[in-house]
């Protein structure tokens, strides 16, 4: 579908070599258990620099077209990467930095004593908002809870307009409800897969300039960036990110010597 609607003659190509991929049936080294990505198939990049230069050009003044932001990210396999990449692209954004700090507690008071609140506010945990949480006026985010369905679901993406203590102002980037305006609360958020419950008062949101691959399942963009310095590690995740996109022109990969990992059991296609 991305394919049939860029109307590129490049595309064609590009189509088939993603069903390579997804496939399984690009060769493997044996030596390294590495694929080499097809010929055309993509822009490569050497750094980090390079990569977030190529997706967000002139980020200081093009961060105000909201239409330019929604159409683009950098994802990766790992959310240590996707925290990293996103802080330095919001560096370049010029503005206040704000910081918002989340109120962590047990669930069971009895357990209080065992798990101290410096400890709770050390948690980054995946699926939960950061305890130091920094955001500035244009940053992009992503949703981590359902707040008001189906307008504002996990995994909308939306860009900050307005900050204060206990309301956020943001605009969503992409969808059905495409550049409506909405509240997002401080709410409390319970993680309960650990030894330990424990509930975290803090805006349900990350920020979102760079996403992890299986967050960005269903979208669509028009440039997208790819860092692969950690190689993917499930089945069909080198497929999901690479059709982000619908021609090679608009995917820049950053990966040590040009080759990856691509994972994909046989058994689960045929």
């Amino acid at each position: 579908m991305r394919v049939a609607l860029v109307n590129d003659t490049s595309a064609e190509e590009f189509s088939k070599q993603l069903l390579l991929i997804g496939n399984g049936r690009v060769a493997v080294e044996e030596s390294s258990g590495l694929i080499a990505f097809p010929s055309n198939f993509c822009n490569f990049v050497s750094s980090k620099d390079e990569l977030i230069n190529e997706v967000f050009p002139n980020i200081i003044d093009n961060h105000k077209n909201k239409k330019w932001l929604s159409e683009r990210a950098i994802l990766t396999a790992k959310n240590k990467d996707v925290n990293d990449l996103s802080f330095v692209i919001q560096n370049q954004i010029v503005g206040t930095l704000h910081t918002f700090k989340s109120i962590d507690c047990v669930t069971n008071e009895e357990e209080a004593t065992n798990y101290p609140t410096e400890f709770l506010n050390s948690l980054d945990v995946p699926g939960l908002p950061p305890h130091n949480l920094q955001l500035k006026i244009g940053s992009v985010v992503i949703m981590l809870r359902n707040l008001n369905q189906p307008k504002l679901c996990n995994g909308t993406r939306l860009v900050i307009t307005k900050l204060m203590a206990n309301v956020i102002h943001a605009m969503i980037l992409k969808g059905k409800f495409k550049s409506d305006e909405v509240l997002i609360p401080r709410i409390p958020m319970i993680l309960i897969d650990m030894p330990f419950e424990f509930k975290r008062i803090q805006f349900p949101i990350r920020l979102a300039f760079a996403m992890t691959i299986n967050k960005s399942q269903g979208q669509s963009f028009s440039v997208c960036g790819l860092n692969l310095e950690n190689a993917c590690f499930s089945h069909g995740q080198l497929y999901v990110v690479c059709s982000r996109v619908g021609k090679p022109s608009a995917l820049f990969v950053l990966a040590p010597d040009k080759k990856t990992k691509n994972i994909v059991y046989h058994k689960v296609l045929y």
